[in-house]
């Protein structure tokens, strides 16, 4: 092999390895110093501080007239102002106290009058046809009921025939005439003095109502009492038997004129507004002064619209005046420790049930950034009330709370990390953004609720879409809660309608905002989600491509170990996901050299019989730098880098390193014909150094890193067994686990021997299922007539 590509080789291994190992330290001090975990504390502390405190009032809060205060206010100087409410309550008194005005209406009356003397003709005409001594008194009694009906049917009226007969019997017409004309006279008069009904006279409490009388052509307006019904009728009554008429003959009257008695007062409309503007032309803006620090709201008490009118004022004070809000339930000191409880019950949460998380300063980085991010978003929706907008508009105020992404953070830890401290973030957040919009409990609950939906939506999510859809389900709680809130608090339905959608949007819109992010954050923190790891197991990736068309004994090796892997990390309650991923390219190096390597090798010459066993040896760990520097060209996950540097660990290439020591060149010295001029073989066991032929490592770190590292020793020693069976694969897994554990290789996995048999037994069923064996079928022409081959 030629010198120049003998030093492609040796050189820049190293040159590559250096600055790599030091940037690992590097990385490894800042994700494990207990420095570096203090000054997160420290800053997240102080973020939320500044976030939850600096320009926080409780002057801007989203407080409506109806709805039931969750904060005190009181007034930062003395002011005054003129009260629009106090001066329409103070209006409204003085209309109450100004008399309805009512008009008498005489027109029942008159059309009384004018069916009583249709009557008197009708009965003149009776007489006329049926004289006292007609024969027939069936007709006679006849005519006369039929006069008697067309009589009622005029009006209200419920004469009697008796009574009209008894009529009759008074006189001739010009005797009942006068009769009815007494009886006119004194409904005139009843008529004059009107005539109310009980209504009427239950809304009166003295018994008088104001008469609107017409005298002239301006109107007279005076009190004076007005009849009921019942006093109408007895002054009737005894008007008539007054008369010197029989009992008999005044009764029978009375019954036929107390049917034109009806109440005739009529309420007029203009002449009692006229009396209202003329009583309110007086009254002047009624001007409220309020005292410094007296409270204008207080908390657990309906606000009232004189309140609420005070509290616009009060801001519009301030914003004139550019006076300081006081806020004693949001003082500094309260808030430090307030913010110092949650991060240490936070801290000791995580210590408690994901001590993974605490001992990696990445993962709580992590959670700092997103929590501060998060509720610097809610601090920001917090801000938009002092526009001018949201100010003169208190209903569109009030869907800001709603507006509010809490369910932001929680939804990137529950995919970036885990379930359990999603839900505790959701609390924190919850607990904060009611504090922020002035301490309310139905915001906390329904936040929180909101969130908790979120998170079970994405606790397994692999597709981008369902992120989006737990976000809107966590928006739908918000909305069906802000009906609740909504009702009990009797929220004006148009205020409502805003919050509801609001809640609803803001669900939208956080969970597209969370995909968007997700690919940053898994970059920056070298997290590695579900939906990421999907994505990559399409064989259409370039790597993956490569892989085939150039290496395609390498990509077949590499698919019996992402199945080996994804069983055995099943088996044992790991990442299957994962595993599979990081097996597909684990050996994606060898693409750059694929005919160093058994399984890409064909029919021909074997390049290493050419070569030292210590450029072997080199040329083969190559394959873990190459593959470091394609994977991360290809920008692939930090899972997949670290499995492609840690799935050899620092284990021996045992093949080359025997060559070296034992002196014995695979080539005898010489040239062949049609090939290079090979390597002299190293000589003498003591110049062989056994670092040269050990991988960089590190060794694996966690589960499926492992798990990757046994399948690709099981999965290439397999094919060295010339008689595949459970037995003869048990024992080459128990050989090859005895000589990593022998040399230290899985002494930094997380594995247990318990989860070490289960691999094996999902190994040896993988294997014997993969490459089972097939029956040896005779040629085509020694088959019976028939028979055909079987696949």
């Amino acid at each position: 092999m030629p010198l120049l590509e003998r030093l492609k080789f040796l050189l820049p291994s190293h040159r590559r390895l250096a600055p790599a190992a030091e940037a690992s330290a590097q990385l490894s001090f800042l994700e494990r110093s207990r420095l570096v975990a203090i000054l997160i504390f420290v800053a997240t502390v102080a973020a939320i501080v500044l976030i939850s405190y600096v320009g926080v009032s409780t002057i801007n809060l989203p407080v409506l007239a109806g709805q039931v205060a969750t904060v005190r206010v009181n007034a930062s100087d003395s002011f005054s102002f003129e009260s629009q409410e106090q001066t329409r309550l103070t209006r409204e008194r003085m209309i109450e106290r100004v008399p309805p005005v009512y008009r008498l209406e005489m027109a029942p009356l008159q059309q009384f009058e004018a069916h009583l003397k249709e009557l008197l003709a009708q009965l003149e005409k009776y007489e006329r046809e049926f004289p006292p001594n007609t024969p027939s008194l069936t007709n006679r009694r006849q005519a006369l009921a039929a006069i008697v009906d067309a009589f009622n049917v005029k009006g209200p009226y419920r004469v009697s025939l008796d009574d009209v007969a008894l009529l009759l019997t008074a006189g001739d017409a010009k005797a009942r005439a006068a009769l009815i004309e007494t009886g006119l006279a004194v409904l005139r008069e009843i008529y004059s003095e009107g005539v109310q009904d009980q209504t009427l006279a239950a809304s009166n409490e003295q018994g008088a109502v104001t008469v609107f009388q017409v005298v002239k052509a301006d109107a007279e307006i005076g009190q004076r009492p007005v009849q009921s019904l019942e006093e109408a009728n007895t002054f009737l009554r005894i008007n008539l038997s007054a008369e010197g008429k029989s009992r008999e003959l005044s009764i029978p009257l009375f019954r036929i004129f107390r049917n034109g008695i009806t109440p005739n007062l009529v309420f007029d409309r203009e002449a009692s507004r006229k009396r209202e503007s003329e009583a309110v032309k007086s009254l002047r803006p009624v001007k409220v002064t309020v005292d410094k620090g007296q409270t204008i709201i207080e908390p657990g008490v309906r606000v009232t619209p004189e309140q609420y009118e005070m509290l616009t004022e009060h801001r519009k004070f301030l914003s004139d005046s550019g006076t300081t809000a006081l806020d004693e339930g949001l003082q500094l000191f309260g808030r430090i420790l307030l913010v110092l409880a949650m991060v240490l019950a936070c801290a000791v949460y995580i210590r408690l049930e994901d001590p993974e998380t605490m001992q990696n300063n990445g993962r709580l980085a992590l959670l700092a950034l997103v929590v501060i991010i998060n509720l610097a978003l809610v601090r920001l929706t917090y801000s938009l009330l002092d526009l001018d907008f949201f100010v003169q508009r208190s209903s569109w105020a009030s869907t800001l709370p709603y507006v509010a992404p809490t369910a932001f953070a929680p939804l990137i830890v529950v995919i970036l990390i885990d379930a359990g401290s999603a839900i505790f973030m959701a609390l924190f957040i919850s607990i904060f953004t009611g504090v922020i919009f002035g301490n309310r409990l139905d915001l906390q609950v329904i936040t929180f609720l909101a969130s908790i939906v979120a998170i079970y939506g994405c606790r397994a999510v692999r597709r981008r879409s369902n992120v989006v859809r737990a976000a809107t389900s966590g928006g739908l709680v918000v909305t069906v809660f802000a009906v609740l809130v909504g009702i009990v608090d009797q929220t004006p339905l148009g205020t409502l309608t805003k919050q509801m959608a609001a809640g609803l949007l803001t669900g939208v819109f956080t969970g597209v905002a969370v995909v968007g992010l997700l690919p940053v954050l898994e970059a920056l923190f070298k997290r590695t989600t579900d939906i990421t790891l999907l994505e990559l197991t399409d064989f259409n990736h370039p790597l993956l491509r490569t892989m085939q068309m150039e290496a395609p004994g390498t990509y077949h090796h590499s698919l019996v170990v992402a199945q080996l892997a994804e069983n055995a990390a099943a088996a044992i309650g790991a990442n299957p996901l994962l595993a599979r991923v990081c097996a597909l390219f684990h050996d994606i190096g060898k693409t750059a050299r694929p005919e160093f390597f058994t399984e890409n090798q064909h029919a021909g010459a074997n390049p290493h019989d050419f070569a030292d066993p210590v450029q072997s040896a080199r040329i083969i760990k190559n394959h873990v730098t190459d593959g470091l520097e394609l994977a991360r060209k290809h920008q692939l996950p930090q899972a997949v880098l670290d499995v492609i540097q840690q799935h050899h660990g620092t284990s021996l290439i045992r093949y080359f390193y025997l060559r070296a020591k034992n002196g014995d060149a695979a080539t005898p010295q010489g040239t062949r014909p049609g090939s290079r001029q090979p390597f002299p073989p190293t000589t003498g066991a003591d110049a062989v150094l056994e670092h040269e032929f050990r991988y960089e490592g590190p060794k694996p770190q966690f589960k499926e890193s492992a798990l990757i590292a046994l399948a690709d020793s099981v999965e290439a020693a397999s094919r060295s067994l010339k008689q595949l069976t459970r037995e003869s694969l048990g024992e080459l897994i128990d050989s090859i686990y005895r000589e990593r554990i022998d040399d230290g290789q899985l002494n930094d996995a997380p594995l247990t021997f318990a989860e070490l048999a289960h691999v094996k037994e999902s190994f040896c069923h993988t294997l014997l299922n993969m490459l089972h064996s097939r029956i040896a079928y005779p040629p085509a022409e020694e088959r019976p007539l028939g028979v055909e081959a079987k696949a």
